[in-house]
């Protein structure tokens, strides 16, 4: 498992240098500069004091080679548009009310989902089965912003019994949570149901059953320990996508997290800002991913990770 972990690692940087290559290159070849949105009367001279000060003025490969240089040491510059902070300030103040919130929806997702997959798969009424399926259907058919205003409208606005704007207690992560859950609530019940589906017919279920153990201790022992695994797999990059945030969802419930910043940054054209979100996103990705397969490993040790 060491050789494979650090297999993957490296496969994760060099993952994350072409990240972090692309988006420097296309940002540079947008036409334009962060300055020329503020004041379209800007003096020559004053473009080219702000240039000389942001490094804008030298070639583009150097700059490129400069910027690496500074990351490496976890140096992610100063904020072209937010005076006198850091990129990293930025982050660290951002991503813990993403994270909060990500983490949030993350067990509904699990819970939800594992629950009502469970029940379909095992359920012997045809219209409890037909539902969780229209409703699986749906989730991964309706976008989750427009999930998200739907709600607000309905339990926000008519009702009154969620707030919806931040995230100051409690009942403010509900709905937000809740739109941001509706894709992976979805994607868990299909997996959980199909999966269990499979492992109930197996024989070494049959056997179990014929032993006389009782039908919960078999679905819990031995049918959801192998059913599950496709779950695992999957919470990887879902906890990930959680996590680091929608950005549609954060700006619909003015939540003060990576998501908004981000849109903030591209909207402002703030490289540097942009430059250290899509780092710190694209590791937050490559780690989950990594922590995923490790886990699938230590649930069943029938995966052997060294021969991936």
């Amino acid at each position: 498992m060491f050789k494979y972990i650090c297999k993957r690692l490296a496969i994760g940087l060099v993952t994350l240098f072409i990240l972090a290559t692309v988006t420097f290159f296309m940002m540079k070849a947008i036409p334009g500069n962060p300055f020329s949105r503020e004041n379209k009367q800007i003096s020559p001279q004053i473009m080219e004091k702000l240039n000389e000060k942001y490094g804008f003025d030298k070639p583009v490969f150097t700059q490129y080679v400069m910027y690496l240089q500074s990351a490496l040491k976890g140096d992610f510059g100063v904020s072209i548009k937010i005076k006198d902070i850091t990129v990293a300030s930025i982050i660290a103040k951002s991503a813990p009310v993403t994270a909060r919130l990500g983490i949030v929806a993350f067990f509904i997702a699990l819970t939800v989902g594992i629950t009502l997959g469970i029940v379909s798969a095992l359920t012997k009424k045809r219209w409890v089965n037909n539902v969780i399926t229209v409703f699986a259907t749906l989730g991964v058919s309706i976008p989750s912003f427009l999930f998200a205003i739907l709600m607000m409208y309905v339990l926000g606005v008519l009702l009154k019994l969620f707030p919806f704007v931040g995230l100051s207690t409690p009942a403010h992560y509900v709905m937000p949570a809740t739109a941001l859950a509706l894709y992976p609530i979805s994607m868990i019940t299909r997996l959980t149901r199909s999966s269990l589906r499979d492992v109930m017919d197996k024989d070494y279920i049959t056997l179990a059953r014929s032993k006389g153990t009782s039908e919960l201790y078999v679905i819990i022992k031995h049918g959801l320990k192998n059913a599950l695994l496709p779950v695992i797999t999957y919470c990887g990059p879902m906890f990930a996508g959680l996590v680091t945030g929608s950005f549609v969802i954060e700006n619909l419930f003015s939540v003060p997290g990576i998501g908004a910043e981000f849109v903030s940054s591209v909207l402002n054209r703030d490289y540097t800002l942009i430059m250290g979100l899509t780092i710190f996103l694209g590791v937050i990705v490559i780690v989950m991913n990594l922590l995923s397969d490790i886990v699938v490993a230590l649930v069943d040790p029938r995966i052997k990770l060294e021969k991936k």
